[in-house]
């Protein structure tokens, strides 16, 4: 007996010693461990109440876990727990600092230790055997549920004993992640898994909530099915992960129930004994970080659900159950992140090839009828419009239904041709069973007309966003029931909610429902207006209903062409209103770009149903322009623009497209290749090409060989991710002899490319004449190549825009009079009198210093008709914008002049204010993130609007002269024939937007009342002001209440830019203008990089000073 206990107490001395390295590894992920050791919630609430940091909780729950098991807890089962809960860093860690324990793991399966774990005596604080008790009826009635109703379904609507099992058909769809602000490529993957590891996200933080976005018929439904019964039979991590998974139906959802009532209500059998609304939600509540969510179809839940405060949009905004997890799918217009904020952002791009192949072998074993599968794929394989159709699931599994029943009938490879066979297969069936005669010119009468009726209350439970139709009400308008259901496109059943049951008509999917209502929605658009018909009061239910207006294109041409020229005219309306009844809040301008590529893509899928010479013409004629990002089509999108292209006829005026392809999952030349397949002369393309990653000549080769089927090639934008260097250029340029009407040239972020890359350009600009926009920006060029380009820039006459930013030209590039004498022939600045037609010109972050300005301030004089000059993040510092302020005089035509960050203080202000009177076109002033004070805030103002009311009786630092206001005779005098007195007196009515930003310091820059009062007193005078940002400002409460109230007051000032870590706290900054701006975290790290960046500035500033005095 001693023996015995000895050596228990002796294994647990040995487990404990482990016990310390473990913890310190684990740490916050103790709570997955704690799961693969067998405890449940209320164990692991118990432990982290009474700890207070997670290394503590997880050395308290592996001494927990030591005592409830004795002997068995060995390092063997600790080293597995650790690997099933993914935490292999720790298992590395312990195997490296303890060799002894790299040993072949025991099986102990999770479900052994949970039985072990459930054995043990209840723990204080744990909940009741008959809460246990229930709760373990609620999870093993919903995995019996979901293996009953999930696990087979009916294709053949018409057929109920014909069943297939899931698992024998489901084939793996591709999921891609899409792209989100500033983020790098987007990535594919193949399970719903992987959108949670943070080695495929890219994410440390846990992901809550991922939206899964596909096209009608795209797998949804299907791929929910699936993930809902993997995950209860634990075959995936995130079933693993989680005790309790609930698939939820979002069209069954009902106003006013609640989470709880929805779960009872949808996933468990009415026979679970002991389960009710309320142990649902305690049982919810005691494991809320182990429930997942599978919510199926938001755009097919009901308005009157969706709206504020009902049950789904508060679990999606996380205030029910923050801590559970969410997947949700929805087609992509239904406004999930009204909202949510998902996570991650993933769509189903439909099945590969490979994957196609695979479901036509897998059902046609399912069927028994494996010699039919072989036809089917090699005609899949010859025929591209197939292909691309296909790719859907339940486009695919419509193929097969009908290649099964009568291979003549897959003859199409359209959306509505396939639903049009589908219903005649249906209808001959019928007529079969009859012992009726089929007719040779359509459908019997009977039921053409029972089928137009069913089409009108589908369309009208579409408009309502209803996917079921309540049977009484369509028996009450006469409609012949009895057929339908006998006809098969229809089944009626009791609805799936227990609480809310109706007898009503279910369609076996939605994109039926819809093709049916496309059929009667063709017969009557030719003479009815489309906008009435659909009863469209947005742009955003248009996009909503592009599945039913696809499906009525596809039935007739002439409403194919009824519909897009109507789309466009009720476009037209609605941009008109969204202009008209703007408020200063709105940007209509983004939305009207980004609704014009939906639209454009509706038409491509319009095409894809009626591909007819008059329906191209139509989208020619009425589309003048297309702008299109790769990622936003799909692939039938994608073969319909293939098609427009092919037969786009040349003409005076050249069709423009604006094209945007980029790489990381998929090939960029080889798709360009597939698009211009032949020359296409009327067709003036703009091409965006990014995250390409070109690593040879041959492929920028094989790039070239795919423009010259466009002659017409207006613009090239090579961006970021392509990595091209001098040698990978090289083919480019040599490729500009047949780019002869290029017009844009912009190569961005391509660091390798260096000196060297612009020793290769400059060889191929001469065959480019018409080059109007130049821009070379984070190319790593300096001022080594700038002697030999500067004079091939000078020969480009027509030149418009150019663009050097974030290099490293420094002075010497810009023929600084401190330069070498054998850099000045080709200095930059010489080639200045020859941009006789120059309006843009951006330098931003080049090294430039108060000494490069002196060179080129006089340069500019020669660009009289510049509207835009960007010099920001250069250290000119007050020297510099003197040497600016003299000839701004000469650039009467500036509307946007930046000079953010470029040290600026109330004394290089008070050189510049003066000279901005001239720039009476102005609209964007820049000279944020500077050093400037009050006075030079309020001095700016002054000049800005010359309000006599304004007199601040400060000076500049370093100025013993009072400011005063412009007069006439001041501005007069300064450079003649500039414009008359009473042109310059005039407020700069034009300022949209001013940026007066002081640089982050550790005591910001104060604005005193009175200044403050006298900026709100000038905002009437600046009429056209939408932005003022006066962020690392501070102000009391006085004048910062002044100046909101001046700006909601003001017509058109939208965005009034403030710090609130500087203003006094309880403050009220509820009004709609103030925008927030990014805050530095005033802390000791911040504090010293700022003014280690100040110190280098000044130290700059005083070498040029050093410099300039000379010996």
């Amino acid at each position: 007996m001693i023996k015995m206990a000895e050596e228990q107490v002796s294994s647990q001395t040995g487990v404990r010693k482990y016990f310390f390295c473990a913890k310190e590894k684990v740490s916050s992920d103790w709570k997955d461990l704690a799961f693969h050791l067998g405890f449940g919630q209320a164990d692991v609430d118990n432990i982290a109440g009474r700890n207070r940091d997670d290394k503590s909780r997880c050395m308290d729950l592996l001494e927990e876990w030591l005592k409830r098991n004795g002997e068995r807890a060995t390092i063997e089962a600790l080293m597995e727990a650790l690997s099933e809960a993914n935490l292999q860093s720790t298992v590395d860690g312990l195997k490296s600092k303890y060799p002894e324990v790299d040993i072949p793991l025991t099986p102990c399966s999770q479900q052994e230790r949970k039985k072990s774990v459930d054995q043990m005596p209840a723990q204080k604080g744990a909940h009741s055997e008959e809460e246990t008790s229930i709760e373990r009826a609620f999870q093993g009635s919903i995995r019996k549920y979901y293996e009953l109703k999930l696990t087979q379904f009916k294709p053949l609507i018409w057929n109920d004993n014909f069943a297939l099992t899931l698992s024998d058909l489901f084939t793996e769809l591709e999921l891609k992640q899409t792209r989100e602000k500033h983020s790098g490529s987007a990535a594919k993957t193949k399970r719903l898994d992987d959108l949670f590891n943070a080695n495929t996200t890219g994410k440390s933080k846990a992901q809550r909530c991922i939206l899964i976005e596909a096209e009608p018929g795209g797998g949804k439904t299907t791929f929910m099915s699936k993930e809902a019964l993997d995950a209860v039979s634990q075959k995936t991590e995130l079933g693993k992960r989680h005790d309790i998974v609930l698939l939820i139906r979002l069209r069954e959802v009902i106003k006013g129930e609640t989470i709880e009532e929805i779960v009872w209500d949808q996933c468990v059998p009415e026979t679970t004994h002991g389960v009710d609304v309320q142990s649902i939600k305690a049982i919810l509540q005691r494991n809320e970080s182990r429930v997942l969510f599978l919510l199926d179809g938001y755009d097919e839940l009901r308005p009157e659900a969706r709206a504020e405060g009902q049950a789904i949009p508060k679990l999606l905004s996380g205030k029910l159950y923050p801590n559970s997890t969410i997947v949700i799918t929805s087609r992509p217009s239904a406004e999930v992140q009204q909202y949510a904020q998902p996570d991650c952002h993933a769509r189903i791009i439909g099945f590969s090839f490979e994957h196609v192949m695979k479901y036509v072998r897998q059902y046609f074993t399912a069927v028994g009828k494996q010699e039919l599968a072989q036809a089917l794929t090699e005609l899949l394989e010859e025929n591209n419009l197939f292909r691309n159709l296909v790719t859907t699931p339940i486009f695919l599994m419509l193929v097969c239904l009908l290649w099964e029943e009568d291979q003549a009938m897959v003859s199409t490879g359209t959306m509505t041709g396939l639903y049009d066979n589908l219903l005649t297969c249906l209808v001959k069936k019928h007529c079969k069973r009859e012992g009726m005669d089929m007719p040779t010119d359509g459908i019997p009468k009977d039921l053409a007309d029972a089928l137009l009726q069913l089409g009108k209350h589908a369309l009208d439970a579409l408009l309502m966003e209803e996917t079921q139709l309540d049977l009484t009400e369509v028996e009450r308008q006469n409609v012949n029931v009895n057929l339908l259901l006998k006809l098969g496109v229809v089944f009626a059943e009791v609805s799936a909610s227990k609480l809310h049951p109706r007898k009503q008509l279910n369609f076996a999917h939605k994109t039926i429902q819809e093709f049916l209502a496309g059929r009667y929605f063709a017969s009557v658009a030719v003479n009815e207006d489309i906008g009435d018909l659909l009863k469209l009061t947005s742009i955003d239910e248009v996009v909503k209903h592009s599945t039913l207006l696809q499906f009525a294109c596809g039935c007739d041409s002439r409403v194919a062409q009824a519909v897009v020229c109507g789309l466009i005219n009720f476009f037209a309306t609605r941009f008109a209103n969204i202009h008209e009844h703007a408020t200063k809040f709105d940007q209509p301008e983004k939305e009207v770009a980004n609704t014009f590529e939906r639209f454009a893509l509706l038409c491509l899928s319009i095409l894809t149903e009626r591909t007819e010479p008059e329906i191209l013409q139509v989208v020619r004629q009425w589309l003048p322009f297309m702008k299109l990002r790769i990622y936003a089509m799909d692939r039938r999108q994608h073969a319909a623009l293939k098609y427009f292209l092919q037969n786009l006829q040349p003409s005076d005026k050249p069709y423009i497209m604006i094209l945007e392809v980029s790489g990381s999952d998929i090939d960029v030349v080889e798709y360009l290749e597939q698009t211009f397949t032949s020359p296409t002369p009327g067709l003036q393309l703009h091409l965006t090409l990014r995250e390409a990653y070109f690593n040879s000549p041959d492929e920028t080769s094989r790039l070239v060989s795919v423009l010259e089927n466009v002659p017409r090639l207006s613009a090239l934008v090579l961006g970021d991710g392509l990595y091209l260097t001098p040698e990978t250029l090289q083919p480019i340029v040599r490729g500009f002899k047949h780019m002869a009407l290029l017009e844009q040239l912009r190569i961005i972020s391509n660091p390798e490319l260096g000196d060297a890359g612009m020793e290769v350009l400059q060889v191929g600009l001469d065959c480019v004449p018409h080059l109007a926009v130049l821009q070379v920006d984070e190319c790593n060029v300096t001022h080594m190549s700038m002697a030999s380009l500067a004079p091939c820039l000078g020969k480009l006459s027509r030149l418009r825009e150019l663009h050097f930013n974030d290099n490293e030209i420094g002075d010497i590039g810009l023929g600084s009079l401190k330069a070498p004498s054998h850099w000045a022939t080709g200095a930059f600045t010489t080639v200045f009198p020859n941009f006789i037609a120059m309006r843009v010109l951006s330098l931003r972050r080049n090294g430039i210093s108060p000494a490069g300005m002196g060179t080129l301030a006089p340069a500019l004089r020669h660009l009289t008709g510049l509207l835009k000059l960007d010099l920001s993040c250069n250290s000119i510092g007050d020297t510099g914008v003197v040497w600016l302020a003299d000839i701004i005089p000469c650039l009467m035509a500036m509307k946007v002049l930046r000079l953010r960050k470029t040290g600026i203080s109330d004394k290089g202000i008070s050189a510049l204010v003066k000279p901005l009177a001239h720039l009476v076109e102005l609209q964007i002033l820049d000279v944020g993130h500077n050093i400037i004070g009050e006075w030079g805030v309020v001095s700016m103002i002054q000049t800005f609007c010359q309000p006599s009311s304004l007199d601040m009786e400060q000076n500049p630092p370093g100025d013993n002269a009072s400011p005063q206001e412009p007069d006439s005779e001041e501005l007069e005098a300064t450079e003649a024939g500039q414009g008359t007195a009473s042109q310059l007196q005039t407020p700069m009515s034009k300022l949209t937007e001013v940026y007066i930003s002081h640089d982050y310091q550790p005591t910001p820059e104060h604005l005193s009342d009175t200044a403050a009062m006298a900026v709100a007193e000038a905002l009437p005078r600046l009429p056209a002001l939408q932005c003022l940002d006066l962020s690392e400002i501070s102000m009391d409460a006085a004048g910062f209440n002044a100046l909101v109230q001046a700006a909601e007051e003001h017509p058109t000032l939208r965005e009034l830019t403030y710090t609130g870590e500087v203003l006094p706290e309880g403050l009220d900054t509820s009004a709609r203008c103030l925008k927030r701006s990014f805050e530095f975290k005033r802390s000791v790290t911040s504090i010293i990089s700022r003014l280690l960046w100040r110190f280098s500035f000044h130290l700059s500033l005083y070498v040029f000073d050093i410099t300039s005095a000379g010996p």
